[in-house]
């Protein structure tokens, strides 16, 4: 089979996708943003959002191009450049979704305020949100078909770096650097634009809410704007390069694993299996991506109703829909005809198999998260009338949830993993995390709806519109908070199958020929490594709740003190919106090198000092307590958040805003701030970073140790 015609055919629906983000973006773009005071509130989150970016990239250019020049000269000479594909790539799907979002929210706001229509404002919403979610799939696709095309995959090829004379895999190394490219971006994304929005959000909460009685949207507050920036900077460019991240690592470990398995011969792989077995990974994605825009069309051209939940949840499963059915004609394509060896017991269906169990897995996961945090189902209801009792039953209350929401999703992907790897071996792991993610452009696009809402709300509040226009922003908003919880959910479980197809991709990369690829838990350099990358996790967390707090309790502080000035506490003078701006990014771009440099440098030191098999221990005992925290971490804060709403709301009888139950469960809230939007979304690119640099240097790990 002639591999360039398949990746011609699949680069031309990426083409096709990018015309639809473009066709989207202009129809966002040439809407209208509404009255003076909404085009100007609008404007200063644009133009605030968009210096942070650049900010940001500036520092993750250096560090970036320093990291290439070292692949180039002393690991393989192309590596290099592939890695800045995909920096590149990350960073155009940030930009574009962060564009996109700010664009659209005030427009949003506006067609609430004009058409006072649930349905069509949603169409808004989600037509700024679709730009950012096939940006994601489009372009993580478009850097891979383009390294695919230009320098395939060759098994037996060797190569080294321009100075040194270490040998390793060009194709490997090229997949590998790509996928670490995207990572770096994404692991930046994720600590600076979590410090940035729940600094924001803490410090506004705490002046609005405690310190002065004040809406927390209010224009007055100092740092409202700054809130608002926030929300485009972690919900969708941070989202965004998460996830693209996850995609493109399952497509690379599926990638290594064939090649692993080729060459290694404990199985039988023929030429033509191993060219399909390639091949199919990225069809997967290919017609994963038709599904999106399928789907995400029949939104578009469906009415919704006053209850936009249902429609939203139906384009997401005619994408997941269309991508099972393509994806049984796939592999019939690939694998129907061919002999397979002898971990296909199914023959021929096996990887679909596998790839279905990954889709009903992450749909799973998601409803489950739903279940744990919306306030329609008795978890959140529970946990609002315990803030009738005070803050501590609340807290508690909402540990409990959080730890109890952790089984489910577990249990589901420890049981999709181990059939996966019974019906299809180690290729069926990674096929299977493939499959969860190979409708992520419609999952992203549902996802972003949530800060576009959520800030188109808050437009609607400080502009001062009128109260039936904020009663539509507030039922978008609560849709948002679901959908958004929904996501991380779901960036959490591709996390832990991404995590674990790179696991189990890089036992592969360093396993000689003719040998079974295994990692002895049993040893005691592997349980080493085990404990201490669990316990990685911990510090990690602490750092990242510490740094968010610090830079909280500094903004609050300072919007204190304007709050003082003359005429700004009672509306006739506005505050310094741009120096709580500033404070929100220094203090993020201040604190996002350490943990993000951590997350790189761990598996470097770990492999030249002690070797792969306590890397491999570092890889699994940070991804065991990773995924559990994270879910624990993310269900509890969205359990916090919506439990405040559902009080907000007056559906707790005699208690709404303003009495002791709802100060409880704002307390409640500020410290699930954290827990969702800073730490729980942190730790699954925190262990797929990890996992991507020990990929990449897992061969130079087995020539070069320090201890034997």
């Amino acid at each position: 089979m002639d591999s360039s015609v398949i990746w011609y055919a699949v680069l031309a629906v990426v083409v096709v996708a990018l015309v639809f983000v473009l066709f989207n973006f202009n129809k966002v773009k040439k809407m209208k943003e509404g009255n003076d005071e909404m085009v100007e509130m609008a404007g200063i989150i644009r133009s605030g959002a968009g210096t942070f970016l650049k900010a940001e990239f500036k520092v993750i250019a250096i560090i970036g191009v320093i990291i290439a020049l070292v692949f180039s000269l002393f690991v393989e000479a192309t590596s290099g450049i592939t890695f800045l594909l995909g920096g590149l790539m990350s960073s155009l799907v940030c930009i574009i979704g962060m564009k996109s979002a700010t664009y659209a929210n005030v427009r949003t706001a506006n067609k609430a305020r004009e058409s006072l229509s649930i349905g069509e404002t949603v169409k808004v919403a989600l037509s700024g949100g679709s730009v950012s979610g096939i940006a994601v799939q489009a372009f993580g696709m478009l850097g891979l078909l383009l390294l695919l095309i230009i320098w395939g995959v060759d098994p037996h090829a060797t190569g080294h770096g321009l100075v040194a004379n270490l040998e390793c895999n060009p194709s490997i190394m090229r997949i590998t650097t790509y996928s670490l490219g995207c990572s770096i971006v994404a692991m930046f994304n994720r600590v600076a634009g979590g410090n940035y929005t729940k600094a924001a959000d803490i410090s506004s909460d705490i002046l609005a809410k405690i310190r002065h009685d004040m809406p927390e949207d209010d224009s007055r507050v100092p740092n409202v704007i700054a809130d608002f920036i926030g929300d485009n900077v972690n919900d969708i460019a941070g989202n965004c390069s998460d996830l693209l991240e996850s995609f493109v690592a399952t497509i690379a470990a599926s990638i290594m694993i064939a090649v692993t398995l080729f060459i290694n011969g404990i199985v039988n792989v023929s030429d033509e299996t191993f060219i399909r077995m390639i091949i199919f990974p990225v069809i997967l994605a290919g017609v994963g991506l038709i599904g999106c825009l399928i789907g995400l069309s029949y939104a578009f051209i469906r009415k919704m109703g006053d209850d936009p939940s249902r429609e939203l949840n139906l384009a997401t499963w005619i994408s997941a829909g269309i991508t099972v059915i393509l994806g049984l004609a796939a592999s019939y394509m690939m694998f129907g005809n061919v002999p397979l060896y002898e971990d296909m017991v199914c023959g021929w269906i096996s990887p679909w198999i596998s790839s279905i169990l990954g889709i009903v897995s992450g749909i799973a996961i998601g409803s489950i998260t739903e279940y744990y945090t919306s306030d329609k189902y008795k978890p959140t209801k529970k946990l609002a009338e315990m803030a009738i009792e005070g803050e501590a039953f609340v807290i508690t209350k909402g540990d409990a949830i959080g730890s109890r929401s952790t089984l489910l999703p577990i249990l589901i992907i420890g049981i999709a993993l181990f059939i996966s790897g019974k019906i299809s071996g180690t290729y069926g792991i990674a096929i299977s995390a493939l499959g969860m993610l190979s409708f992520v452009g419609a999952t992203v696009s549902i996802d972003a709806f949530g800060p576009i809402a959520d800030n188109a709300g808050g437009l609607a509040e400080s502009c001062h519109l009128e109260h039936k226009v904020r009663i539509i922003t507030d039922k978008l908003d609560s849709v948002g908070n679901t959908t958004a919880a929904i996501g991380k959910g779901f960036a959490i479980g591709s996390a832990a199958f991404a995590a674990v197809s790179l696991i189990v991709a890089y036992v592969g990369n360093y396993t000689a020929k003719g040998e079974e690829p295994v990692l002895n838990i049993a040893s005691f350099i592997v349980v080493a490594g085990g404990l201490i990358g669990g316990a990685l996790i911990e510090y990690f967390s602490a750092m990242l709740t510490d740094n968010t707090i610090e830079s909280a309790k500094l903004m609050a502080d300072e919007g204190d003190k304007m709050l003082s000035t003359p005429g700004v506490l009672e509306g006739k003078v506005k505050p310094d919106y741009n120096k709580l701006i500033g404070m929100a990014a220094n203090q993020a771009l201040k604190k996002m090198v350490v943990p993000s440099v951590l997350a790189l440098c761990i598996p470097v030191i770990g492999g030249f000092v002690f070797g792969v098999q306590f890397v491999g221990g570092i890889l699994i005992g940070a991804t065991i307590v990773a995924i559990p925290r994270a879910l624990f971490m993310g269900n509890s804060g969205g359990a916090f958040d919506n439990a405040k709403k559902y009080i907000e709301s007056e559906a707790l009888e005699g208690h709404g805003k303003g009495s002791a139950a709802h100060k409880a469960a704002v307390t409640g809230d500020t410290v699930g701030d954290t827990r969702k939007d800073v730490v729980g979304v942190a730790l699954d690119i925190f262990i797929k970073s990890m996992s991507t640099v020990a990929n990449t240097l897992a061969s130079l790990f087995s020539t070069i140790t320090l201890i034997h």
